[in-house]
């Protein structure tokens, strides 16, 4: 049986935006308020969302049933699948005390915490979401900042700050291809439209980074290092977006970043050292001294370094397109699920014209980031002359550490799957698309809102990028710069998805906290979203040239 989507069930786009916000509101309430646990309140807002899918939206019950198992699977694999082999690579590293001499090399470059918050979390960390994306370069930040002594909530919320610019065209720019290839824009201008965009972002966020950590005053007194870190981040970003295409957007200027700032770093050094780890204003006030790189052989910096090198190149080597290909052609079954795929239907004003949601779970075992990290981990402990055994056990250990976590993640991956085939994601979006001449502002935020939705850029735009582009064309808009918008504005709810933030607490193994995390990081995210969204109304009303094709 077919079913076809329904996006104002009750004749009144009031009460059904209401009606559709309930799942969210459950979820986020439940963490942010009332402080249950993470598992339980993604529980909550999947019972919620089944709840309003089937009273309220009509959706037949096996159907939603199976669009919630189709989002737990895909929360083991590929989301799951990579915080469990990040994680497992850490606890190697900690268990042999590399870590250690990790934490001792890079306060060699800088043991100003600001300084170290700018290279690891934003430059490294917008090098591994250029690679690979879906919650590694929060993962592998959290987890780095966690062993320098970073306090958990400095750690896990500064780390999602940071994860917001590269966003766009993480995984080797996946997010725009998708959107180009779904809703047919050209993704050479939709590209460097976003490339129009973010760029002030990428130089406003190292600032923004570092005023939430240490406050206004700390963060002038390193300007020029933040300067030198964003614009060789931007400067790079808008060229490569502009000139070249989405691929290695975020891995070039992330490299480039990097450079500068250690280059700078060099030459320049801050009057005073910043050493508290803690957020300042929310936490007391710490200081955890490093040990000096003076006391380690470069033989043993060379070995505390050498996983986390593997980890890097394995990542990398996952992440290109041919890789990805061939190994699913070796194994990548596809299940599609039986009483669901083909069988919804989304209708105008969301598409063109009537058109099923498929509904197909691809078992990419080998081609999955996670794979790649899991071979490095297992590289990286042979390197660290851990025995056969001892890998299984600590990952076996591993594996119950992140137990709650990973529940976590297949229910909350659940209920934004349910809601996307349901449609209750979609009512939201159409009630930011009913918003006339405020529309560029109102759209950016309705990508922000997929993302926190669904966890997912990628996503995000596939759920509403044909509906930017008709609400574009219906208001005289430039549809590329709506689908640009969509993706730009979406990097901001990458801070606030729940998956995100579970991701940030087991990397930090600050589990049960995620409530703690998503009060710190709401207002930063909300705030850079809604400056977003002022630029594209610039850029629709004001500044018209930006959408000028200048290749």
């Amino acid at each position: 049986m077919v079913w076809q989507q329904v996006y104002d069930p009750f004749g009144s786009m009031v009460l059904s935006t209401l009606l559709a916000a309930i799942p969210v509101v459950v979820m986020l309430a439940a963490l942010g308020f009332f402080h249950i646990k993470a598992h339980i309140a993604a529980a909550l807002g999947l019972a919620a969302a089944f709840c309003v899918a089937v009273f309220a939206y009509s959706m037949p019950a096996a159907m939603a049933g199976k669009a919630a198992l189709l989002g737990g699977f895909t929360g083991l694999l590929p989301i799951g699948w990579i915080v469990l082999n990040i994680i497992f690579l850490q606890q190697l590293c900690e268990q042999n005390g590399s870590f250690k001499v990790l934490q001792a090399s890079l306060s060699g470059i800088t043991n100003d915490r600001r300084l170290q918050l700018l290279l690891i979390a934003f430059c490294f960390g917008a090098f591994f979401e250029g690679a690979a994306g879906f919650g590694t370069p929060v993962a592998v930040t959290a987890g780095i900042l966690i062993g320098l002594g970073f306090s958990p909530l400095a750690a896990s919320g500064l780390s999602l700050i940071a994860n917001t610019a590269p966003v766009a065209f993480g995984a080797l720019g996946s997010p725009v291809i998708t959107l180009a290839k779904v809703h047919g824009y050209d993704l050479m201008e939709v590209t460097a439209m976003i490339g129009r965009q973010l760029p002030f972002f990428s130089l406003l966020v190292p600032f923004w980074l570092i005023w939430a950590f240490a406050g206004r005053k700390a963060m002038w007194d390193i300007w020029p290092a933040i300067l030198v870190t964003g614009l060789s981040f931007a400067i790079p970003q808008f060229l490569v977006s502009n000139f070249i295409g989405p691929e290695l957007v975020d891995i070039i200027a992330a490299l480039v970043s990097m450079a500068s700032l250690i280059l700078f770093l060099r030459v320049w050094q801050p009057k005073t050292v910043w050493t508290s780890a803690s957020l300042k204003g929310r936490e007391a006030e710490t200081a955890r001294p490093a040990d000096s790189v003076g006391k380690y052989t470069r033989a043993e910096l060379v070995r505390a370094w050498t996983p986390w090198l593997i980890l890097t190149v394995f990542v990398f080597i996952w992440g290109l397109p041919p890789v990805k290909a061939y190994f699913n052609t070796l194994f990548a079954p596809k299940f599609p699920m039986d009483g669901l795929h083909n069988l919804v239907m989304r209708v105008p004003p969301v598409v063109p014209h009537a058109e099923p949601e498929a509904a197909v779970y691809v078992f990419n075992l080998l081609s999955a980031t996670g794979t790649g990290i899991l071979l490095s981990a297992i590289v990286g402990a042979l390197f660290m002359h851990y025995s056969l055994g001892a890998i299984v056990r600590t990952f076996c250990r591993t594996l119950w550490l992140v137990r709650y976590s990973l529940l976590t993640i297949v229910l909350m991956l659940a209920l934004g799957t349910l809601t996307r085939y349901s449609g209750t994601d979609t009512t939201l979006g159409l009630a930011f698309a009913n918003t006339g001449a405020l529309y560029p502002f109102f759209g950016t935020l309705m990508g922000w809102l997929g993302v926190a939705m669904t966890g997912s850029d990628t996503a995000s735009n596939v759920l509403f990028g044909g509906m930017q582009k008709v609400a574009a064309e219906q208001l005289g808009l430039a549809p590329n710069l709506m689908g640009a918008a969509n993706s730009s504005g979406g990097v901001m709810g990458k801070m606030i998805d729940a998956q995100s933030i579970v991701v940030a607490s087991t990397a930090t193994r600050w589990i049960n906290h995620e409530g703690d995390i998503l009060r710190f990081v709401f207002f930063h995210s909300f705030a850079l979203a809604v400056l977003v969204g002022v630029m594209v109304t610039l850029q629709a009303y004001v500044w018209p040239f930006t959408l000028l094709v200048i290749r």
